[in-house]
């Protein structure tokens, strides 16, 4: 029963609250940088709903993972974006107003596009029939619901009343993810007999993912002649993961926690790899006024 409340009413609220946040943060212009930035949006939007997918499946199944980890990766891959982003660009002193442009299009696309995704890994990995697979339409309206509702909400209030808005806004993180990392112990507390082994085959792989996404994002950035700093948000943006939204879908959908395993790990590792980001662009920023140059010996 308290299982139950945790992934039917809990997880949901938290996840609402988390995007609810989200669209506080956003305004009408942000939608509106498309026409600013458009390559480098179109590159992290290519790299955001089309390239992970596709490294996500070669990841799943090239190493020799359970069903459940394999299922968890493409999961993990249809939830791009997330507001944990836009801290993360933003620390690396990266584009923030282009992350927040990311942010707000994955969040306007991925509510459609996951059923799909998340189906093609059930058929793929686990063998299940169309009947026991997600149904798209009813699948999309929840997700509409618990995350692009709550987005849409935030920005009618931020409009409405930006200033109190402003004031608040630090508030509703802060309750979010105190309320997320709660919600993460207790479903690694109520499963934890049958998830410890999952997570320890999860973790070397979800790591691999991550660095191997944020890599190709930057790589592929700088190939078309992004600035550094479109460079280092694109590369955020295709490998920091909403794991808030995986494991909603894992535990509230599809009733697996063992599916989960993938995305709780991952919301570890990303952060890990994310912190020496930071670190690494923040040395070249000193570098470069060490330097007094213009050019980055770093990048």
């Amino acid at each position: 029963m308290e299982s139950n409340i945790l992934t039917t009413i809990l997880l949901p609220l938290s996840l609402a609250i988390i995007m609810f946040g989200m669209g506080t943060s956003l305004v009408i212009d942000d939608f509106k940088r498309i026409l600013v930035y458009p390559k480098a949006v179109t590159i992290g939007f290519f790299g955001q709903i089309f390239l992970l997918p596709l490294i996500g499946y070669l990841f799943a199944s090239s190493f020799g993972l359970s069903p459940e980890n394999s299922v968890g990766i493409m999961v993990l891959v249809a939830c791009a974006g997330g507001a944990t982003s836009n801290i993360i660009v933003y620390l690396a002193k990266g584009d923030v107003a282009l992350s927040v442009t990311l942010t707000s299009i994955s969040s306007l696309v991925t509510f459609i596009t996951i059923p799909f995704v998340v189906n093609f890994a059930l058929y793929e990995f686990m063998n299940l029939n169309e009947g026991a697979a997600l149904p798209i339409s009813g699948t999309s309206f929840r997700l509409f619901l618990i995350t692009l509702l709550p987005v849409i909400a935030g920005m009618y209030i931020r409009l409405k009343f930006s200033d109190a808005v402003i004031k608040l806004e630090k508030t509703f993180n802060h309750l979010a993810s105190i309320l997320f990392i709660l919600i993460v112990i207790g479903i690694l507390f109520k499963e934890r007999s049958g998830l410890a082994e999952s997570i320890l085959s999860a973790g070397p792989v979800a790591y691999a993912l991550n660095f191997t996404t944020m890599l190709l994002g930057f790589s592929i950035s700088r190939l078309f002649k992004l600035s550094e700093q479109q460079s280092v948000t694109v590369s955020v943006e295709v490998g920091v993961q909403n794991s808030a939204t995986g494991i909603f879908i894992a535990t509230s959908l599809l009733n697996n926690s063992a599916i989960a395993a993938m995305p709780l790990v991952y919301s570890f590792v990303m952060y890990l790899n994310a912190g020496l980001l930071i670190g690494f662009m923040q040395f070249c920023m000193k570098e470069k006024k060490e330097a007094n140059s213009s050019s980055s010996a770093c990048l």
